[in-house]
């Protein structure tokens, strides 16, 4: 199994469940990404039904970060409603990843506005 793949699909699935409701929207787009990554279905509800903590993520490559940071600004947005405590969970998320967590208001700001390569620019530029 992608130990990849599913510490950031334990971290969207906890960051779904920051607002004390797991959005259709966003349990689809967690499903998404797993079918994406080949990444098993049963595993997924079996994280969903008991998140793991979360462990440090220094290991991952930059490109990996950024791409952690990007779905869980994406999750934000899944249901239309951006609540403060998944915001707040995302700039823990976002320190842990060595990023300043100011990079959140950034990407929300930004986060349709811009090319991803752009951001992804940017964010390691002023953010990292």
């Amino acid at each position: 199994m992608d130990i990849v793949t599913e510490k950031k699909l334990n971290i969207l699935i906890q960051l779904a469940e920051a607002d004390k409701h797991f959005a259709t929207a966003e349990r689809e787009m967690i499903l998404r990404i797993a079918k994406e990554r080949s990444f098993p279905e049963d595993s997924v509800n079996k994280l969903i039904r008991s998140p793991q903590p979360i462990d440090s993520l220094g290991a991952l490559t930059n490109d990996q970060k950024f791409d952690y940071l990007k779905d869980c600004i994406e999750l934000i947005y899944a249901d239309h409603k951006i609540f403060e405590s998944e915001l707040i969970f995302v700039k823990s998320i976002a320190i842990k990843l060595g990023f300043k967590k100011s990079v959140v208001e950034f990407l929300i700001q930004n986060f349709d506005k811009k090319l991803q390569s752009e951001l992804k620019s940017q964010v390691f530029k002023e953010y990292f």
